[in-house]
């Protein structure tokens, strides 16, 4: 008995031996902490987040973990353990800060900044205080990990340090190298093998890796730091696109109701195309389907339109008729979609807006809008009017802090675009920083209103957060709310409803006053709900449940004209399907195809609508392709060549999409179906001029 104590004390002596003369090699023992400390982070973060854990990308994150970690520790190997100490302190408190600062943006606009949207950072500091006020807690204990780090570091490092251990530490350093590129070769094998993959995943971890466009995918495939190096190196190494060829499907059976298009034109370009690009997507587009024209055909033909998109608008407005009657007159009175939805991305309003504009998915990864400030679309739906005879005009009580506004309306077709400084409206600190919408509307009226033909586009601006903190417009009416049971932030985003009611309300008086009102078309919707409130605040006020499936980004989808029968619709739809409704609606000469969105009467709509990460919702089912999870509404279910269908589906057109905006393909495309037109070469010359 004694010998087998003996051995076994011997055995766990030379053990305990080797451990310690392990973790005292500078390489090993901060490659381990490392490791430790940013896988840490990355389980807490999925956990928060109520990401799935129980996966494959739970070893792709340890992988990555340890790859970082073993490159971070060679190269602090060199320097004394004091100051390498403070860099591995340092790196974990900067990943955590990333991390809280995700989280927040995840809560804030319901996806993940990359660098392609940091132009739009700035735009925080204007309402840090909603920032900090909306960010789950939970987040906080991010900070642990590095506290933790720093608490070791000073009490419990130098105890388990011997320096009599002696290194050849080239021969580890070298160690370390190989064992890195092993580990990058299993890495490779978690996004390539076939049994590693979610079949059903809207796009593969493959060209996640390429090209992570859809970040809040990539970063529950990748994690947060797996996610931001691929940012980093999406931007450094542009991802090359695939060359597609989509099959053109012919029409079975040419009716009454047929919309004929002759692509005989641009077939034959498309044969003599030598860019790869432009070739793909003349193929996808011509493939797509050309929606017939139906009985809702050019109801409002010769009408006037005028198109209202509200900041931080919310179905809040109509579930509240005592508080906001005349948007109430336009609910009940016209035809509403009970299913509407705003989907949030990292630049809302901007990206969002030039979807109305152009039905077109924006780049989930990019402050579109801006980035591509300066490309034209013959197909907009301002162009759309000005070929019908149209007086198209915009306008948006604000400057261009935000977005550029003064470039990219006129090169979408707007003939005349004014801001708060041609409105003449005085911006001051008492609004911090946003004017009055009544004032806005009586200054945006008479630029419009007496055209024989119009066309115009108003982008609101009072119900803007921030909610926190006292403002004139904020706390106007918090005097209607004294009795309801809110927060302040709530009973401030209420007051600056207020004022947007009484705008509508203004409208309606000056059309009608002009004898308008019965020519004109009011279409009504929102940018996104109200994201600078708490879940909470929000949830007080909603009356409908914005817990799960997207609920929180539903929004009002209103088209209104008093000869309209009221009616309400059940159809699932987003913004992204005004432009081809109102183009059938009035009649307009325009081709289905060049939309992601469809008419919204068309017997072919399918009620699908897309969020910004390629989640979805139908009235079926609520697809989240963060989590890869789908929660059914009803009884019904898809089989897995369903869910397949429809992601593939959606991924290609917003992979079009956004090829088509990343390379100015419509500016492209004008050249070839419409080469005498002059109407955007007048705006850019215009523009030019100015």
């Amino acid at each position: 008995m004694d010998l087998l104590k003996n051995i076994e004390n011997s055995f766990m002596e030379k053990v305990s031996c080797m451990i310690k003369k392990i973790y005292n090699n500078k390489v090993v023992r901060y490659s381990i902490l490392l490791t430790l400390g940013i896988f840490l982070l990355e389980l807490i973060f999925k956990i928060i987040m109520g990401l799935n854990i129980f996966n494959w990308s739970l070893l792709r994150i340890l992988l990555g973990a340890i790859i970082l970690s073993n490159i971070i520790s060679l190269l602090i190997s060199f320097l004394k353990r004091k100051y390498a100490n403070i860099i591995v302190c340092l790196i974990l408190l900067a990943f955590s800060i990333i991390f809280i600062a995700q989280g927040g943006m995840y809560n804030y606009l319901g996806t993940f900044m990359s660098l392609g949207t940091a132009s739009q950072a700035h735009a925080v500091e204007y309402f840090i205080g909603d920032f900090f006020s909306i960010l789950n807690p939970w987040f906080y204990t991010l900070l642990l990990i590095p506290l933790l780090y720093i608490l070791y570091f000073i009490f419990l490092d130098k105890k388990l340090i011997d320096k009599t251990y002696k290194y050849r530490y080239n021969v580890v350093r070298c160690l370390t190298t190989f064992i890195t590129i092993i580990t990058c070769g299993f890495y490779y094998l978690t996004i390539t093998l076939s049994f590693m993959q979610d079949k059903v995943q809207i796009v593969s971890n493959k060209e996640l890796f390429k090209n992570p466009s859809m970040q809040n995918i990539a970063v529950s495939q990748y994690g947060l730091i797996g996610y931001e190096f691929l940012d980093i190196k999406s931007l450094i190494i542009k991802a090359e696109e695939t060359s597609e060829v989509f099959k053109k499907s012919e029409p079975t059976e040419v009716t009454d109701y047929s919309r004929v298009i002759d692509d005989t034109i641009w077939e034959t370009a498309n044969e003599n195309e030598k860019n790869k690009d432009y070739k793909t997507l003349n193929s996808y587009f011509m493939s797509k389907e050309i929606t017939s024209k139906n009985d809702y055909t050019g109801l409002f033909k010769g009408k006037n339109l005028v198109i209202l998109m509200i900041e931080s608008g919310s179905n809040v407005l109509k579930n509240y008729p005592e508080y906001f009657p005349n948007f109430a007159k336009l609910y009940n009175n016209g035809w509403t979609w009970e299913n509407a939805f705003s989907p949030r991305n990292a630049c809302s309003t901007g990206n969002n807006e030039m979807t109305g504009i152009t039905s077109l998915y924006t780049i989930n990864n990019t402050c579109t809008i801006n980035t591509y400030k300066d490309n034209t679309y013959f197909e907009a739906i301002f162009n759309l009017f000005n070929n019908a005879g149209y007086n198209t005009s915009s306008y948006h009580d604000y400057t261009d802090h935000f977005y550029y506004r003064s470039i990219y309306h006129p090169n979408m077709g707007s003939k005349n675009y004014y801001d708060v400084t041609k409105l003449g409206i005085k911006l001051g600190s008492e609004y911090q920083p946003w004017p009055s919408d009544v004032e806005f509307i009586e200054k945006a009226t008479p630029h419009f209103i007496n055209e024989d033909k119009y066309m115009a586009w108003l982008t609101t601006v009072s119900s803007h957060m921030t909610y926190k903190n006292s403002s004139k417009t904020g706390d106007m009416y918090l005097d209607l709310y004294k009795d309801e049971d809110w927060d302040i932030t709530a009973k401030r985003y209420m007051s600056k409803l207020k004022i947007v009611d009484n705008a509508i309300g203004k409208l309606l008086d000056e059309l009608e006053s002009s004898g308008k009102l019965e020519d004109t078309v009011i279409m009504l919707f929102a940018d996104h709900y109200p994201y600078g409130l708490s879940n909470e605040s929000f949830a007080s006020i909603a009356k409908y449940d914005t817990s799960s499936n997207g609920d929180t980004d539903r929004t009002p989808f209103i088209i209104y004209n008093p000869s309209l029968t009221p009616t309400k619709f059940d159809d699932y739809t987003t913004f992204v399907n005004i432009l081809p409704t109102m183009a059938n609606l009035f009649d307009l000469d325009y081709d289905p195809r060049l939309y992601a969105g469809t008419d919204l009467l068309s017997d072919t709509y399918d009620g699908v609508i897309v969020f910004a990460d390629g989640s979805w919702r139908t009235d079926v089912a609520y697809y989240d392709a963060t989590k890869g999870k789908i929660n059914y509404i009803g009884d019904a279910k898809y089989t897995d060549e369903e869910i397949i269908k429809i992601n593939t589906k959606v991924k290609n057109e917003m992979k079009m999409d956004n090829l088509a905006i990343k390379t100015n393909y419509f500016k492209y495309l004008s050249g070839i179906l419409k080469p005498d037109d002059t109407v955007l070469e007048e705006k850019e010359n215009i523009y030019e001029n100015e």
